[in-house]
């Protein structure tokens, strides 16, 4: 590494006391890293790094990368950094050089499409990465300047099958968070001490993985996948992987034994040694594997001839195990975990595999685009999988088939003479057994065999000779067909079933010997999941009218709007909690009128009426519940989300007790600032602990959880003396009545929030009005600090999502009694 590359580096920092690298760091061996970091710096943004010539060229994103061709993302460039940046992730401390919280976003390899000295030089980068979630190709392109001290460049995504138009997936707000945690357990691994295990090494893989433990069962049946007609209609919910043109196989490790069953249970250990080698090299104490095995052609693509070819000439050498799951493993149950929990551990177990081993990987693009890219590289289509799905040993909706053309097993039953110069054979007929058991003719197949393959498999025909037909009823090739008894299968793409249900346009594509002809039926494609019925999770919906523009002042869309409550559920569904929620819709815009919500009308997928008799005069209140009920309200124009200072299994019972500081006319921000810790200090003198957030406009809201002991009016009362006392003391700054000619010059700590059916603004909502606030918890620290109410909006929230909650650790119902005492508060 070039001392001179990083000087620029060394001398904006100063090591003693920020905790970056100085220097270091190792290449991935032949491999080019890439990282991106995101970075709460005076503004948050992207850190895009790559390596080259032994340092990271580096580029800051503000934005951060899209997906979409169409967004030519600002890169500036920075200067280089060390390789051993790609590990930072931490705070730098205030006073330097970008200060702020930095979080490893993404991370992997990449490589470059040309030269990448000439293309940096140039200015004109091209390349493709292979990260968490940045795949596929991306350019940058330095672009004229206009007297900048760092140079200009533009992030680009390069057209293929991981685009994405903006409209329907934003990368930055659908994938915040860091992916260090994707590797935190084979980190963890590495730092505690090896177990002593028969006194073999232990696997790559943690310690303390989750699951039962049980005992390891001697046989396994593999998950099958159902075949759909289409992909399913929430795809986030789903990962979707190739779907191998091989043999699925399950390994069982105990020690240093390993057994290899194909999914009917047939022992094929003798067969591929040097997988029982590869997998012994896992060092596992035990364990299920499941996969598939396949052989790839001169491109990388899986070749089921060649598999078979292999079988045959017992050249099984060149076979590779692609593994997917981890039903057991190291005295663990992994079967009831989800999908991506096992697939985690696998991802470690495979950090450094055998040549003959390969990890599934699986796909974050549209799987739209992923079946037609497979199909055109000649693949057999994808497997999807939900995220959430335990593993069972049976045929399920929550592994799915998604084929390129239509394509299965058929039994033989029979085949034509050949003719002219033909060998071997004619056609192959063929068979599918119906639910009765009977078998039953579908057609026959007469391209796609090669001479060898026509005259090795007329031998194992005539093996298998039979007197007459084991067909359920006749053919129209009765007269010239030679029958065989069913035991050969026979793989087959083809192009319809008929009326008569016969295949048309069929290609044979070789034997099969992993499923019992017993089992073979016609596939008939389901209907894809519905999803109707399950958690949305804090994931796209369809928005309508995405392009709706709801805040003129600054051009935000409905769309935004979504995207920004689909990044703060979870955060914002702390709030809303088993109370009683409002709402306030904006279908014009926050220009527009405004509708106060708070009973169910109309269509809102997850937002449930709560019981009638909590207030048996009114019609039932609502309920926000799940992530889909936020975003299926937002996706109803909803902006703002109110809640009661109640639970609905309490409700006459107040939890809380809320102060809305609001300014009147003339009000400076320092004094809220103020006025705030005032409330605070007084409240701190009855006993009390309050909690402040930012309520997304003008103001501060003061938070003082409680225990259920008192009903409303005792604590609307109670709250009332309080803001009382603040007027009579503080007459300059507080007022005790509300009404705008009231408060000019000073502040109102609106009490009335605390009557039974008012409602307050929650915490992680946006407001309805210019600039689209968002009401943030703060620390009372942070006060001072604080530039206004509305400081965060929806466009710039990611600045505050490192917090989150944590502001108001230390939330716990406190009681009134002592606080009425000192306050001399008779009710």
């Amino acid at each position: 590494m070039s001392n001179d590359s990083l000087k620029l580096y060394r001398a904006k920092r100063n090591f003693a006391v920020t905790p970056e690298p100085a220097e270091g760091g190792t290449t991935r061996g032949g491999s080019l890293a890439f990282v991106i970091q995101k970075h709460w710096a005076s503004r948050l943004h992207y850190d895009f790094r790559l390596e080259l010539d032994g340092t990271m060229k580096s580029w800051a994103v503000p934005k951060g990368p899209s997906y979409d061709p169409h967004d030519k993302r600002m890169a500036v460039q920075v200067e280089d950094h060390p390789v051993a940046y790609n590990q930072f992730e931490g705070v730098i401390p205030e006073g330097q050089y970008g200060a702020g919280k930095v979080v490893i976003w993404d991370e992997g390899t990449w490589t470059p499409l040309e030269d990448a000295h000439e293309g940096y030089r140039d200015g004109m980068l091209k390349f493709e990465l292979h990260g968490h979630k940045m795949h596929g190709r991306w350019a940058l392109i330095r672009i004229k300047g206009r007297g900048e001290k760092q140079v200009p460049w533009l992030l680009i995504k390069e057209k293929d099958a991981f685009v994405r138009p903006a409209a329907e997936f934003s990368l930055v707000d659908e994938m915040p968070d860091s992916v260090v945690p994707l590797r935190s357990r084979a980190a963890s691994t590495a730092r505690a001490p090896a177990r002593k295990s028969r006194g073999k090494p232990s696997a790559d893989i943690p310690g303390d993985i989750p699951g039962e433990k049980a005992a390891l069962p001697l046989k396994l049946q593999p998950q099958l996948a159902a075949l759909v007609d289409k992909v399913p209609a929430n795809a986030a919910e789903w990962s979707y992987e190739l779907k191998f043109d091989g043999y699925r196989l399950l390994a069982r490790v105990e020690g240093k034994a390993v057994q290899l069953f194909t999914r009917n249970g047939h022992d094929w250990t003798h067969k591929l040694a040097h997988l029982v080698g590869a997998i012994q090299a896992l060092k596992l104490d035990s364990g299920w594997l499941d996969g598939e095995i396949v052989v790839l052609d001169d491109k990388g693509v899986p070749d089921f001839q060649a598999l078979q070819n292999a079988f045959d000439s017992s050249r099984t050498a060149g076979i590779v195990y692609y593994l997917f799951d981890a039903p057991f493993l190291n005295g663990r149950d992994l079967r009831k975990e989800p999908l991506e929990t096992r697939r985690t551990i696998l991802h470690e177990l495979l950090a450094r595999p055998p040549a003959a081993l390969r990890f599934s990987e699986s796909f974050d693009a549209r799987p739209q685009d992923l079946l037609a890219s497979a199909c055109r590289m000649g693949l057999e289509g994808l497997i999807g999988k939900r995220r959430d799905a335990p593993y069972v040993m049976r045929r399920a909706d929550t592994w799915i088939k998604l084929k390129c053309a239509r394509r299965q097993e058929f039994v033989i039953a029979g085949y034509t003479d050949p003719q002219g110069t033909r060998s071997g054979f004619g056609s192959l007929l063929l068979a599918v057994h119906d639910e009765q058991g009977k078998l039953n003719y579908a057609g026959n197949v007469g391209t796609g065999f090669d001479e060898k393959t026509l005259l090795g498999l007329k031998k194992r025909l005539d093996a298998l000779a039979a007197r007459k037909s084991p067909l359920s009823g006749p053919t129209e090739l009765d007269r010239t067909a030679h029958w065989v008894e069913p035991g050969l299968l026979a793989e087959v793409s083809f192009g319809e079933w008929t009326r008569t249900g016969r295949i048309r346009h069929a290609v044979f594509h070789g034997l099969r010997a992993d499923k019992p002809a017993k089992a073979i039926v016609r596939e008939r494609p389901k209907e894809a999941p519905s999803m109707a019925a399950r958690p949305l999770g804090p994931s796209m919906p369809k928005v309508t009218h995405p392009e709706r523009v709801i805040d003129a002042s600054t051009g935000l869309t409905k769309l935004d709007l979504v995207r920004f409550y689909g990044l703060v559920a979870p955060l914002l569904l702390v709030h809303l909690k088993a109370r009683p929620v409002s709402l306030v819709r904006a279908p014009a815009g926050v220009q527009g009128e405004l509708f106060f919500q708070k009973h169910l009308e109309g269509r809102m997928p997850g937002v449930k009426p709560l019981d009638q008799a909590l207030d048996p005069a009114h019609p039932a209140y609502l309920e926000v519940p799940n992530a889909q009920a936020v975003l299926s309200a937002a996706q109803m124009n909803v902006v703002e989300f109110h809640t009661w200072n109640a639970v609905k299994s309490a409700i006459d019972k107040p939890d809380r007790m809320t102060f809305d500081l609001d300014p009147g006319e003339g009000v400076t921000w320092k004094s809220m600032q103020k006025a705030a810790h005032l409330v605070r200090v007084l409240l701190k003198e009855l006993g009390l602990v309050s909690f402040v957030k930012t309520s997304g406009g003008k103001g501060l809201h003061v938070v003082v959880p409680l225990k259920k002991q008192h009903d409303w009016e005792t604590v609307k009362s109670f709250s009332q003396a309080i803001v009382q006392h603040l007027a009579r003391t503080i007459p300059q700054l507080f007022v005790a009545r509300s009404g705008p000619k009231n408060r000019v010059g000073k502040i109102f700590p609106d009490y009335l929030r605390n009557g039974f059916g008012a409602t307050t603004a929650a915490a992680w909502s946006a407001r309805a009005r210019p600039g689209l606030g968002v009401s943030i918890p703060l620390t009372w620290d942070e006060v001072d600090e604080v530039r206004g109410g509305a400081q965060w909006s929806i466009a710039n929230v990611h600045e505050r999502l490192d917090r989150g909650n944590d502001p108001w650790k230390g939330y716990a119902p406190q009681g009134l009694g002592k606080a009425m005492k000192l306050l001399d508060f008779t009710g």
